[in-house]
């Protein structure tokens, strides 16, 4: 190993890579469109709640922490058995203490956090057919949200960007720099339903 390379620095070689954001972001579609031009593996977080968590948010009752902390372990689990071949999950990883869990399980995650009002998210909830949480609970994402802070690797886009303009600005970033914002340019394709 070399020793002036910091081990918690990604390497390009195998990107790993955390999708992040509320509910109706678009980080399942985003996540496996980045997945694909990068050539690793993708999950999906949700396909990791329990049997318990998917009812109880079905229901239109949000998460608590007591709730959400297997889960992310199970999707931290996923990250570093992929840590070595590279691949990418969309997980909400709403506040810094659950990409804390993530990052104790793959240090050398980045995060894509796709960003976006409140109104622009709630309409795009309502519109998911077949989904198990609820618009009921956008407002609840929002105010559960803590953006990306300086010392977390990654960098915050704009949700209202078509998806060939994000997962570009994702692989023009690699590897993820420390946060940093990309304003949205002007629109060029249609943008995630």
């Amino acid at each position: 190993m070399d020793p002036a390379r910091n081990p918690a620095e990604p390497t390009s070689a195998a990107p790993l890579l955390v999708v992040m954001g509320v509910t109706g972001s678009g980080k399942t579609t985003v996540g496996a469109a980045l997945a694909q031009r990068l050539r690793v593996p993708c999950a999906d977080a949700d396909d990791f709640h329990s049997e318990a968590n998917v009812a109880k948010m079905s229901a239109g009752t949000p998460l608590d922490d007591s709730d959400r902390l297997p889960w992310l372990r199970t999707v931290g689990s996923w990250l570093a058995g992929h840590a070595t071949t590279g691949g990418v999950v969309s997980c909400s990883a709403l506040r810094r203490a659950y990409r804390d869990v993530l990052r104790q399980s793959a240090p050398t995650v980045s995060f894509v956090h796709l960003d976006g009002t409140e109104e622009i998210v709630r309409r795009r909830v309502a519109g998911r057919p077949g989904h198990f949480m609820p618009a009921s609970l956008v407002a609840s994402q929002f105010k559960a949200l803590e953006p990306l802070e300086p010392d977390e690797r990654g960098i915050v886009l704009d949700l209202t960007r078509p998806v060939d303009d994000l997962v570009e600005a994702c692989l023009a970033a690699a590897p993820l720099p420390w946060t940093r914002s990309h304003p949205a340019p002007p629109p060029t394709r249609n943008p995630i339903p």
